[in-house]
C-alpha cells in the first residue's frame, strides 16, 4: 500500500493556501496573511506582548517585532507599556486593525467551508484532529525522529 507523503503534502498545501489567501488578502483588505493572523490572535485576546503573540503564530519575535512595527505604522495596532515589566510592550488593535480583521475572518469564514466542502462531517473531525496533532506535537516528532534519522551519515 502506497503511503502518502504527508511532509510534503503538507508543506504544499501550506504554501499554496499562504500563497493565495496573502495575494487575495492585499488585493481586496491591504492585509498580508500575516498580519491578518496577528489581528485574529488580538480579536481573540487583546493586549499581548509580542512574545506571546509570536508564540502563538510559531514565529520569531524578531520577525513578529518588524511585522508590528509596519502594522503601527499603518494603524492596525499600538504598542504600550506593560504594567508590570516598563521595558516590554503589549500590542493592542486599532479601529482600522479591527475592522481590516473583521472583513478578513468573512472571508476566512467562507474559504474555510470551501475547502472542507469535499468532505463529511466525519472526515471533517478527523482532519481537524489529524491538524491539531499535527500543530500540538510537530516538534517532538521532529525532534525524536532527527535523533535517529538525520544522525545517519552521508559517504561522500
Amino acid at each position: 500500500m502506497h503511503q502518502p507523503r504527508i511532509f510534503h503534502l503538507i508543506q504544499r498545501a501550506h504554501s499554496a493556501l499562504f500563497r493565495a489567501s496573502d495575494r487575495a488578502l492585499r488585493a481586496h483588505i491591504g492585509l498580508t496573511a500575516s498580519q491578518q493572523a496577528v489581528l485574529f490572535v488580538l480579536m481573540i485576546r487583546d493586549g499581548r506582548p509580542i512574545s506571546e503573540i509570536a508564540n502563538e503564530l510559531n514565529m520569531g519575535k524578531s520577525s513578529l517585532t518588524g511585522l508590528i512595527d509596519r502594522m503601527e505604522t499603518a494603524g492596525m495596532v499600538e504598542r504600550r507599556h506593560h504594567q508590570e515589566d516598563g521595558r516590554s510592550f503589549k500590542v493592542f488593535i486599532k479601529d482600522r486593525g479591527r475592522a481590516a480583521a473583521d472583513g478578513a475572518m468573512r472571508g476566512t469564514k467562507r474559504i474555510n467551508a470551501e475547502l472542507l466542502a469535499p468532505f463529511t462531517a466525519t472526515e471533517r473531525a478527523v482532519i481537524e484532529k489529524f491538524l491539531r496533532h499535527v500543530s500540538d506535537n510537530a516538534a517532538s516528532i521532529v525532534d525524536a525522529q532527527s535523533q535517529v534519522s538525520f544522525k545517519e551519515k552521508v559517504s561522500p
